[in-house]
C-alpha cells in the first residue's frame, strides 16, 4: 500500500520485505476503492532489488525494522509500526474495514514522509 501511495506523489518506489507473503486479495480491493491499482504490484524481498538506487528507506512494521540489513548510502530513514491487518481475519466485511483503516493510516503516514522529503530537497 505505502508504495501505490508514493507512487500516486509521483515517488519512484520499490517495495520489499524480509520475507514473500504474496499480495493480499483485502488490500487489492480497499487500494482500488480509492483508485489505486496494485493489482501488478508483487511481494518481494528486498534481495530482489536494486539496493544501489535507494535513497529513503520507510519500514511499517517493527520486524522489517529489526530485521533490515544495514544499507549504506541510505539519506532518510522513517520507520512507523502499523498493525498487519492480515492478523485480525474475522470475516470478508471486518477484515474490509480493518484493511480500510490501516490503509487510510498508511496514506497519511506516507504523505508527511514526502512533505518531509520535498522539504530536504528544497
Amino acid at each position: 500500500m505505502a508504495e501505490a501511495f508514493l507512487r500516486s506523489y509521483g515517488v519512484v518506489a520499490q517495495s520489499a520485505g524480509i520475507e514473500k507473503h504474496g499480495m493480499n486479495r483485502h488490500a487489492i480491493k480497499v487500494m482500488k476503492e480509492i483508485g489505486l491499482d496494485i493489482s501488478m504490484q508483487y511481494s518481494k524481498t528486498i534481495k530482489e532489488i536494486d539496493l544501489k538506487k535507494i535513497d529513503v528507506l520507510i519500514t511499517v512494521c517493527d520486524h522489517a525494522k529489526e530485521s533490515c540489513p544495514y544499507l549504506p548510502g541510505i539519506q532518510h530513514v522513517f520507520h512507523k509500526s502499523f498493525e498487519d491487518p492480515a492478523s485480525y481475519l474475522v470475516n470478508d466485511s471486518e477484515d474490509l474495514l480493518i484493511y480500510r483503516t490501516i490503509r487510510d493510516k498508511i496514506k497519511q503516514y506516507v504523505s508527511k514522509i514526502v512533505k518531509q522529503i520535498n522539504n530536504y530537497n528544497g
